[in-house]
C-alpha cells in the first residue's frame, strides 16, 4: 500500500505553534491531506507525552493509531554547543519505536535540560552526546539531521554548521542513514554533494499549524506499515518500497537566496559573493541562504546531480493554488469554501494534486482552478525566491 508520511511536525507545546496542534486536529487534517503516517512531534515534552499515552492506541508494530491515522513517535531536539572554537547549533529529528523507548530517552535528556520548557527543547550537548543518549536508551531508535541546510540551526547551516557530517557526528556518522532536505532545498540540490550519495533524502513539513501538514512528505509502498518496515525502506532505498519525496519548490523556502530582510535586499549567491556577502544598504553581513551554502560544498554541477537524483515531485499546496486562481488571500472564506468543496468531492488534497487524471476532474472542478492544478503538476510555475526568513512566492500562469 502507498503511504504518504510526514514524520516531522510539532505540537502546541512548541514555540510559535498553533494552539490547535492537538491529536484531534492533527488526525483530522492528516485525513484531509491524505497523509497515512504522521509523526507525533515533541515526544520529549511531559504534557504532550501524557496526551500521546492517553490518546494513542498501540498497533503492536512500533506504530500507534488515533482516529484511523497511523502515528510514529518522533521529536525534534535543538542542540547548542561549542566545538572547534565555534558555537554550533543543529536540529535533530529522533524516531522511536515505543512509548517505553521514549520514556528512557526522556529520562536521559532530562538530566541535561528542562524538557518542559518547550516542545522542541534546547539542550547544551553535542550531536554525538545526543546520539549516545538515544542509542543507550534503545538501539532501535534512529536520529535524522533535520532541514540540513537551514542557516541558523542545521548540520550544514552557514551560520552554525559543519562542512561534513563526520565533523558533527564523529564515530556515529555510520549510523546516520538519512537527512531531511528542508523547505529551501530539494533532492537535486542535495545530490550536488557526493558525500550525501549514501544517505536517503527524506522530506517532512515541520508543520506548526494543522493546515501546513504535508507541505513536504515522503512516499512509501509497504506491504504492512510498521516502524521497522518504514525504517528499513529508508535505509535500503529499495525503489519498490521507498518511492521518493514530495517537495516544496525550494525557491519558496524562506532561506533559499541570500539576503537582509531588514533592508529588503535579496541576492543570488554570485551577486552576494561579488559584494563580499555584505548588505549593500547597511553594510552588515547577509544571511547566507541554502543555495549559496550548497554551492560552497558542492562537488558536482547540476547535470551530474541529476544522474543520481532520487524520484521527487514538486507541489504547491492546494490553498495557494486556489488563492492565486481566485485572486484572494489564502486565509479568506472564498478559498476555504472552495477548498472544503474539493476535499468533499475528491477525498483528499494529495489525491487532487497527485493522482486524479485531469479528465476525471473536468466538469467537477472550475476550469481555471483545474488549469492551475495542472500547471503545478507540469512545473509550469515561476517562483520568486525567499530569503532571510521570508517565504518566496509561487506564481502560476493561468489564462483568463
Amino acid at each position: 500500500m502507498r503511504l504518504i508520511a510526514d514524520l516531522h511536525i510539532h505540537s502546541r507545546f512548541s514555540r510559535a505553534t498553533s494552539p490547535q496542534m492537538n491529536l484531534e486536529a492533527l488526525a483530522h487534517w492528516a485525513k484531509i491531506k491524505g497523509i497515512g503516517l504522521l509523526g507525533t512531534g515533541d515526544f520529549t515534552h511531559p504534557q504532550w507525552l501524557k496526551e500521546l499515552k492517553d490518546g494513542l492506541a498501540p498497533e503492536g508494530s512500533g506504530l500507534y493509531r488515533h482516529d484511523d491515522v497511523l502515528l510514529m513517535l518522533t521529536s525534534e531536539i535543538s542542540l547548542i554547543w561549542k566545538q572547534g572554537g565555534r558555537v554550533r547549533k543543529t536540529h535533530i529529528l529522533v524516531l522511536a519505536p515505543s512509548i517505553e523507548s521514549v520514556e528512557r530517552i526522556n529520562r536521559g535528556l532530562s538530566l541535561i535540560g528542562n524538557l518542559a520548557s518547550d516542545g522542541r527543547p534546547i539542550l547544551g550537548i553535542s550531536a554525538q552526546h545526543l546520539a549516545e543518549i538515544v542509542w543507550n536508551a534503545d538501539e532501535r531508535a534512529e536520529i535524522v539531521p533535520a532541514h540540513v541546510w537551514t542557516p541558523w540551526f542545521s548540520v550544514f547551516g552557514s551560520r552554525s554548521g559543519f562542512d561534513s557530517l563526520e565533523e558533527c557526528f564523529g564515530q556515529y556518522t555510520r549510523r546516520i542513514f538519512a537527512v531531511e532536505t528542508g523547505l529551501s532545498s530539494d533532492p537535486p540540490m542535495n545530490r550536488r554533494l557526493s558525500a550525501l550519495d549514501k544517505l536517503t533524502l527524506i522530506s517532512n513539513s515541520d508543520a506548526h499549524s494543522p493546515s501546513k501538514l504535508g507541505r513536504e512528505a515522503t512516499l512509501f509502498d509497504l506491504p504492512e506499515p510498521t516502524y521497522e518496515s518504514v525504517i528499513e525502506a529508508m535505509k535500503t532505498r529499495d525503489p519498490s518500497r521507498f518511492l521518493g519525496t514530495i517537495e516544496f519548490y525550494p525557491q519558496e523556502g524562506k532561506y533559499h537566496y541570500d539576503g537582509h530582510r531588514k533592508c529588503g535586499v535579496v541576492l543570488p549567491p554570485r551577486e552576494a559573493i561579488a559584494r563580499d556577502n555584505t548588505c549593500p544598504v547597511c553594510g552588515k553581513p547577509l544571511t547566507i541562504g541554502v543555495l549559496h551554502r550548497v554551492e560552497d560544498l558542492a562537488d558536482r554541477d547540476d547535470e551530474g546531480a541529476s544522474v543520481v537524483c532520487p524520484p521527487y515531485t514538486s507541489l504547491v499546496p492546494l490553498e495557494e493554488i486556489l488563492s492565486q486562481v481566485l485572486g484572494v488571500g489564502v486565509k479568506t472564506k472564498t478559498v476555504s469554501r472552495e477548498y472544503d468543496r474539493l476535499i468533499e468531492e475528491f477525498g483528499s488534497e494529495f489525491r487532487i494534486l497527485l493522482d486524479l487524471p485531469g479528465k476525471e476532474m473536468e466538469g467537477r472542478v472550475p476550469a481555471r482552478i483545474l488549469r492551475g492544478i495542472m500547471a503545478v503538476r507540469s512545473g509550469d510555475v515561476e517562483v520568486i525566491p525567499g530569503y532571510d526568513g521570508l517565504y518566496g512566492q509561487v506564481r502560476i500562469p493561468i489564462d483568463a
